[in-house]
Parts: C-alpha cells; sequence; structure tokens
C-alpha cells in the first residue's frame, strides 16, 4: 500500500493498529489524528487504498462494531409453522436474518436461513437494504414488512416469499432497522422485514 520513510518508522505501530480499527469501526476521525502525521504521499496511499480496496460492506456494521454470524447455516424443507415459529423467535430478541430459498438436488424446494448477532440500521432517506443485491441476478420486486396487510412481519414476508417461489423465482429476505433519523448507526426506528424477489430461477443448493 505505502511506504514509510526513515523518519517515519517509529509511527508503523500506531500507523497499523489505526487502519486495523478503521476496518472495525470505520471511524474516520482516528484514523486521520495518525494519518495526518505522515508524509502527504503516505497519507494519499492510504486513503486511496482504504477507498479502493476496502470499501465497507453493506449491512457488516452496527454502531457497536462488526456484526457476527450466530448461525452460519439453518436448514428447512419448506414454508411451515415451524420455520414461522422459528423466526420469530430470532426477529423477537433481534437477531439480524438472513433467509434464501434454493432447490433440492433430489427435489423440491428448501430454505437456508442465516442469523446474525444483531440487525443492522439504515438512514431514515437510504433504501431498506443491508443486503446487496448480487450482480448476477435482476432485482423483480421488493418487499418490506411496512407493506403487510396486518398479518404480522413475519406472516408477510413468508407469504411473499412463498407465492414467489410457487413462480419459480429466487427470493431473499433479510431484517433491518430502519432509523427515523439521517445518521449513520442510529439505533432508533423500526425493525423490518424486506423480501427480494428476483427475475431469476432458484438456485440449486447443497447436497440436500
Amino acid at each position: 500500500m505505502t511506504t514509510l520513510g526513515a523518519d517515519n518508522l517509529d509511527l508503523t505501530g500506531e500507523l497499523v493498529s489505526a487502519l486495523n480499527s478503521f476496518l472495525a469501526d470505520r471511524d474516520e476521525g482516528a484514523l486521520a489524528t495518525v494519518l495526518d502525521r505522515l508524509p502527504k504521499p503516505v497519507r494519499l496511499a492510504a486513503q486511496h487504498y482504504l477507498r479502493d480496496k476496502c470499501a465497507p460492506v453493506l449491512g457488516a456494521y452496527t454502531e457497536c462494531g462488526p456484526v457476527e454470524v450466530v448461525r452460519e447455516a439453518v436448514y428447512f424443507g419448506g414454508i411451515d409453522n415451524e420455520i414461522e415459529e422459528y423466526l420469530e423467535g430470532a426477529y423477537t430478541i433481534g437477531l439480524g436474518i438472513r433467509m434464501s430459498n434454493e432447490r433440492k438436488r433430489l427435489g423440491g424446494v428448501g430454505w437456508v436461513i442465516q442469523l446474525l448477532s444483531d440487525e443492522v440500521s439504515v438512514r431514515a432517506s437510504a433504501e431498506p437494504r443491508t443486503w446487496a443485491v448480487p450482480a448476477e441476478a435482476k432485482l423483480l420486486e421488493t418487499w418490506t414488512s411496512k407493506q403487510h396487510d396486518g398479518a404480522g412481519p413475519v406472516r408477510g414476508a413468508l407469504q411473499v416469499a412463498e407465492d414467489a417461489t410457487a413462480q419459480g423465482r429466487w427470493v431473499r429476505i433479510h431484517t433491518l432497522l430502519h432509523s427515523r433519523y439521517d445518521v449513520d448507526f442510529e439505533g432508533s426506528g423500526t425493525s423490518e422485514f424486506v423480501v427480494d424477489v428476483f427475475d431469476a430461477p432458484i438456485p440449486l443448493g447443497g447436497d440436500l
């Protein structure tokens, strides 16, 4: 990324620590206090590298730091009371949810669910999304639980997902905290389900 000259070698440890901290919490102010003490070429090289190579991953951070995976993958055979109760439980205690349908190799469609340590917040005016749309698929429709008809956010999301799956569409569901304010990582807001329906066939899963 860059090279420190002999006059700045004593700042090596501090720079490495600041860069590692920035990747975890995206605190530009703390990083700037170190970069401002370095020569301009070093400062620019670090800033360019972070901008071009270390762009923040959507849905990876909250105001408390990185979001961790609590359960990597839980598989369900279909949309029924069991999967609804599982999602209701995770949603009630504030875990982040990511869920996708997939074709089973032996026939039929199943669902894989990943649980995260927290829901990620988005600004009030931002698109309600903390799971990036994959480049390989065209987004056909996005539904949020703000649109639900009174059935409840979990039931509403599952109904949309079930209907799209019946049409052979790839579906992904995730949760987020929609802030009341246009401030990064603001924890005051409404918890929502987001359902993405893609103009793409349901992908083939593992060996299930």
